[in-house]
């Protein structure tokens, strides 16, 4: 058993800093490389990519990425760990492989986790009685079904550690919890007992911190974010793991950023419902029991994490087609600029209403007023501002609607208030809506599957 082991974060989402993964591989030592390239609109972006191609469904650019740090990563046994297969996993791991053949590697193995697309078994459990109600609503998928583009059951950390276990030098996967990435490592390391639950929330825990890349590290930092140094190098998250459950968050010594009891705090609380009931597949983790010290030098120890047994559910992931919207906008200078661009809106508004055209809403934001804080923007003289953008946007389900929508702005340049300038969205081709659909499944139901790729 290692005494310690270092992960590094990678990417905090798909597109993402490329230049990261190949920094925290290159300025210092880690163990294990660790990427989340998915969130739940991606899965629905990358089953569109497969529908029109059966070889895609992935992150295409991370195999790319895999091309340049592949040879250095062996070189200096870093194991890399990614969710970026989405709903393609396979050929994500057989585009690699050709780029390892290409570099001259001769040994390599890679595991892919498979199992958590439930789409072609949505009618199958269904008629079983399963009936994926959505967690917000309590409404019964069959409402929808016919219209899903991708369901995903998110997995947790076991398959990758099997994965592990089965001596992968590269895990890829489909839908994982972003925080099974970091745990995995921890349970295959040290040996864990996957039923010792204040450690699978500790491994949870660092998996939160790191999840988001450099959101722990300074970036998009709410509190004195002017103190953060060399942004434009900011280092990435990378947690020191311990068998005891303690967790040292860092980041290379050599990089921008800031890692502080502020910086790590703001990160805990991204994405938290009830903060006492973090639900994954692995545990539960109770948030409220973290304890952070700051260490100085961009390190900030996290323990006295506490956890409770997991559910007998996996989450599920669905998303759906409700519909198609459009874009508009058009650009007002002074003076009277967002006088001008109000009255724009009204008279777009009551064009609108005179042909009779329906949707399911319309939004209008006045960029450089209101965009941001809607209804609670300071009131502010209509006179004085510069200029405002006047953005509006429709959504329905009809489809002719939205594009006569479209047609509506381009007129009012000439046919509406003055000083206008900076049209866009013309007669935009209406896109489709793609709505969230949340469910639970019994673990029971879904089985992950772990395919080993060698190349020797």
């Amino acid at each position: 058993m290692k005494d310690k082991i270092r992960i590094a974060s990678g990417q905090g989402f798909w597109g993402d800093l490329p230049e990261a993964p190949v920094q925290q591989v290159t300025k210092g030592d880690v163990d294990y490389l660790v990427m989340d390239y998915l969130a739940e609109v991606t899965m629905s972006i990358l089953q569109k990519q497969k529908n029109r191609n059966p070889n895609l469904g992935y992150a295409r650019d991370l195999p790319e990425l895999m091309k340049k740090i592949l040879s250095i990563c062996l070189k200096k046994n870093i194991k890399v760990i990614t969710n970026g297969g989405g709903v393609n996993p396979a050929d994500c791991a057989d585009e690699i492989l050709k780029h390892a053949v290409d570099l001259g590697i001769e040994k390599l193995k890679i595991a892919v986790v498979l199992g958590d697309d439930i789409h072609d078994r949505l009618d199958e459990l269904v008629e079983a009685g399963i009936e994926l109600n959505n967690m917000e609503t309590g409404e019964s998928i069959k409402s929808v079904k016919h219209k899903i583009l991708s369901a995903n059951v998110y997995f947790g950390a076991m398959p990758i550690v099997e994965a592990l276990s089965n001596g992968a030098d590269i895990v890829i996967t489909g839908r994982t919890t972003d925080t099974g990435l970091t745990l995995a490592p921890m349970i295959y390391e040290f040996d864990w007992d996957e039923k010792d639950y204040d450690l699978m929330a500790v491994g949870t825990v660092a998996g939160h911190i790191l999840e988001c890349g450099a959101q722990s590290t300074g970036g998009n930092f709410l509190g004195d974010w002017q103190s953060v140094e060399n942004m434009a190098e900011i280092g990435f998250p990378i947690a020191e793991a311990f068998p005891n459950g303690e967790v040292i968050i860092t980041k290379h010594e050599n990089t921008g950023g800031k890692v502080s009891y502020e910086t790590v705090a703001e990160q805990l609380i991204y994405e938290i419902g009830d903060p006492t009931d973090y639900i994954t597949p692995d545990c539960v983790a109770d948030f409220t029991s973290i304890k952070l010290e700051d260490l100085g030098n961009n390190r900030v120890k996290v323990y006295n994490v506490k956890g409770k047994p997991e559910t007998e559910f996996y989450k599920v992931s669905c998303s759906y087609e409700d519909g198609y919207s459009a874009v508009g906008s058009l650009t007002y200078s002074w003076p009277q600029a967002l006088s001008k661009a109000k009255a724009a809106d009204m008279i777009l508004r009551k064009r609108l209403y005179n042909l009779g055209l329906q949707f399911d809403e319309i939004r209008t934001e006045f960029i450089g007023y209101n965009a941001t804080h809607e209804s609670l923007a300071k009131v502010i003289d209509e006179d004085d501002i510069n200029e405002i953008v006047l953005r509006v946007a429709v959504r329905s389900h009809d489809r002719d609607a939205v594009k006569r929508f479209g047609q509506q702005i381009a007129p009012l340049i000439l046919t509406g208030p003055p000083s206008v300038t900076g049209f866009a969205g013309g007669r935009p081709k209406p896109s489709d809506v793609v709505a969230y659909w949340p469910a639970l499944i019994p673990k029971k139901l879904v089985t992950p599957k772990v395919k080993i790729l060698n190349l020797s």
